[in-house]
């Protein structure tokens, strides 16, 4: 039998019918391909200035609207897109906004251990794949994905389709929005002060590059363990600890490498860290002292999972207490 033949049109700008560009024809005996007519091809005319409106029309747009946020996930890694796309499917009705210091986003999930391509998620991790329809080869206690760039693609794609999300990459955090409960006197998170990354890794060599904010009910934050931009939030909230609980607050500092303790501690002790902060992912590992877990990542995106949860479960009540602080309900 002859193969069902494949025909692709494309819309053009300048006729309202389909144009034929490809058609490939398959038989037993033969193999055709005909393409368009390349000589007359031409693409419709464009001003260089619309392309820039196009674009900067769009991104203060986008500025504009998600000023005030619902929820601010820091990092765009693994448990940072997982928890987004938990609270994005969930709760259509928030404003999402991930904050991802680097231009590329999916952090260190683009590749296993030591440059490999396979990836490798313990179970139950598998049940996340299967939400996110990622194939992956069943080995038992252990599912392996064919390249990590497959699940961080995939995951990415789907987080970036709902229309209550914004990821504003290449967008360094640079400190914490606090406020001080009037009642309790508890210091609380309430959103973020960011600045363009170059512009974060050169104040030491310009002068007075103020930054912007991102006010918001929750932040997450997902910015893995200590680095340049690593474990930020975990840093800051030793500063900020003394003034938040009313004793010192020691970072506990990640430990060495053991699969089986890091990944049940890392998800286990996702949660709410300080009023309107929930940490996930390898930044808890800072927090709590807890071991790093190597080229396994189950537990990347189930911290996410649970960070979702977390965010849900105290997200009606940090709400409630920006709403009354400085005299009001939030400008949407």
């Amino acid at each position: 039998m002859t193969p069902p033949t494949m025909i692709y049109n494309t819309h053009t700008t300048t006729t309202a019918s389909d144009e034929l560009i490809l058609r490939l024809q398959s038989d037993v005996q033969n193999t055709e391909v005909n393409f368009a007519d390349w000589d007359s091809f031409k693409f419709a005319p464009i001003r260089e200035s619309t392309v820039s409106r196009a674009m900067t029309k769009r991104y203060f747009e986008d500025l504009d609207k998600y000023t005030e946020s619902d929820v601010v996930i820091v990092g765009a890694g693994s448990a940072g897109l997982s928890a987004a796309y938990v609270l994005a499917k969930n709760r259509p009705d928030l404003k999402i906004a991930i904050i991802e210091a680097s231009v590329s986003p999916g952090g260190g999930c683009w590749l296993g251990g030591q440059l490999f391509s396979a990836m490798v998620l313990r179970k139950p991790a598998q049940h996340f794949l299967d939400e996110i329809e990622v194939a992956y080869e069943d080995e038992g206690d252990y599912v392996v994905v064919k390249h990590a760039a497959l699940f961080m693609s995939t995951l990415m794609s789907k987080v970036l389709k709902f229309p209550n999300v914004k990821l504003f990459n290449a967008t360094a955090v640079e400190d914490l929005i606090t406020r001080r409960d009037e009642t309790t006197d508890e210091l609380r998170i309430a959103g973020v002060v960011t600045n363009w990354t170059l512009v974060a890794l050169n104040h030491d060599t310009q002068s007075c590059m103020d930054p912007n904010t991102i006010n918001a009910n929750v932040v997450l934050s997902t910015t893995g363990h200590d680095g340049p931009f690593g474990a930020f939030s975990a840093k800051r909230l030793q500063s900020l600890c003394p003034k938040i609980k009313g004793d010192s607050f020691v970072l506990g500092g990640m430990r060495g490498l053991d699969m089986n303790k890091a990944e049940d501690a890392i998800v286990k002790g996702t949660r709410e860290v300080a009023p309107g902060l929930v940490i996930a992912g390898m930044e808890l590992a800072e927090v709590d002292g807890s071991n790093r877990m190597g080229p396994t990542f189950g537990a990347m995106a189930l911290s996410g999972v649970k960070a979702a949860e977390e965010v849900l479960n105290v997200f009606d009540l940090r709400k409630k207490q920006n709403e009354t602080c400085y005299g009001g309900s939030l400008q949407k």
